[in-house]
């Protein structure tokens, strides 16, 4: 007998919900094979087979709360699964929907598969937000139900924000509602936001910044760049190149607050805000200030990639001093950025929008974006806070400044 345990979920997780068994007691499985799908504050963890055999029992079902280290099921190594599966001729259409996806597990995840199978979906059916199409639970939720999220109310209640009692609704408005629980992911989200408002002086100071010369070195080296590195130029190397030289100016905006002390950290693990179909994650580009634009763009990309795959790990989310948030992919023009606790510092990116501006005294079109910096007042000056974004915006107007240290 094997035990099957909670896998790592971070320093910082104590606890996780069970949310899909991709396997019944009496089961084959493979060593390596998914057995179930854990949803923490922060992400999905699939829990593998630690050894081949047979399934003999699930201790945690679907919609337990465990805590970390906890036994989720046994494993009988090395027995056989034939008694069980010429018993089982009943369910032949969900098992036969779930064998062939397993055989394809590396397109569509497990959740998915099962989600599709209870719903008698093919995949042609359903479209794939994950990587390379992958379909995600949240994708067959959408499906089935049209809207997001719908996947995890069968999961375990999470702790929602507190919030005044509902006014009352007439009978014809509530018959036209629907009520879906909050995903873990999203209460954390809500509670954090939330911690962030009340405990932060938080304040946004605003400028912008003309994209002529970005714009002109993407298209006179973007070729170049992705033949040699294998990634594409964006912008977002570009940004997190400019943070990293202003916060070191600027130092404070890349400290946090820890009881009465101020910790000012040598380094910078620079967040990048990324939006999937369960919410709003952060993974961190660590050491941020010591790579190169080549670096900064397939890091960006594997961790993009990884986060909107639900594959991102407790650690590659903790430890962020200072967060880039780009509302620009969504057409945002201006925004607010609320601080990423227990960070000091973030600056939100927007909409590339071609307007007038005066340039030596002459009206001219220029690609322009508005820059937001937040930032907690307790620590961080308004002199500071004017100060980092005034070089950002200098590095990204001339870029060659980065290059020089000016």
């Amino acid at each position: 007998m094997t035990d099957v345990m909670v896998p790592a979920l971070g320093e910082s997780v104590s606890e996780a919900t069970v949310s899909t068994w991709f396997k019944k007691p009496g089961d084959a499985v493979k060593q390596d094979e998914m057995l179930c799908e854990l949803e923490t504050d922060k992400v999905s963890v699939e829990v593998p087979s630690p050894v081949s055999g047979v399934l003999a029992e699930i201790l945690a079902p679907e919609g337990t709360t465990v805590a970390a280290n906890a036994r989720l099921a046994i494993v009988t190594e090395g027995a056989a699964a034939a008694p069980k599966a010429e018993a089982a001729p009943a369910p032949a259409p969900a098992a036969m929907t779930t064998a062939p996806a397993a055989a394809k597990s590396v397109e569509d995840a497990p959740s998915a598969k099962k989600a599709m199978a209870e719903a008698g979906l093919t995949p042609d059916q359903v479209q794939g937000t994950g990587r390379d199409g992958r379909i995600m639970k949240e994708d067959v939720a959408r499906t089935v139900a049209g809207a997001a999220g719908t996947a995890a109310a069968a999961a375990a209640p999470a702790p929602a924000p507190a919030a005044l009692p509902r006014a009352p609704v007439p009978a014809e408005d509530a018959a036209r509602e629907e009520r879906v629980r909050m995903t873990r992911l999203r209460a954390t989200i809500a509670r954090r936001l939330k911690d962030a408002q009340n405990t932060a002086a938080m304040l946004t100071t605003y400028n912008e910044v003309d994209m002529s010369a970005i714009m002109e070195l993407r298209n006179t080296y973007k070729d170049a760049f992705e033949k040699k590195h294998g990634v594409k130029m964006g912008f977002m190397s570009f940004f997190v190149k400019a943070c990293c030289h202003a916060l070191k100016e600027i130092p404070e905006v890349n400290a946090e607050i820890d009881g009465q002390d101020i910790v000012y950290k040598n380094y910078v693990h620079m967040g990048v805000a990324v939006g999937t179909p369960s919410g709003l994650v952060v993974p961190v580009v660590r050491d941020a200030d010591r790579m190169s634009f080549a670096e900064i763009e397939k890091k960006i990309a594997e961790l993009g990639a990884r986060a909107r795959d639900g594959k991102l790990s407790m650690a590659e989310m903790q430890g962020g001093s200072f967060t880039i948030s780009n509302g620009g992919v969504y057409g945002s023009l201006m925004s607010s950025p609320i601080l990423n606790p227990p960070q000091s510092g973030i600056l939100g990116m927007h909409k590339i929008q071609d307007r007038p501006v005066v340039v030596n005294g002459q009206i001219v079109i220029r690609p322009m974006m508005y820059l937001a910096l937040s930032y907690d007042h307790r620590i961080v000056d308004g002199k500071g806070a004017v100060t980092f974004l005034v070089r950002v915006k200098e590095a990204l107007e001339d870029p060659r400044r980065l290059l020089m240290d000016l």
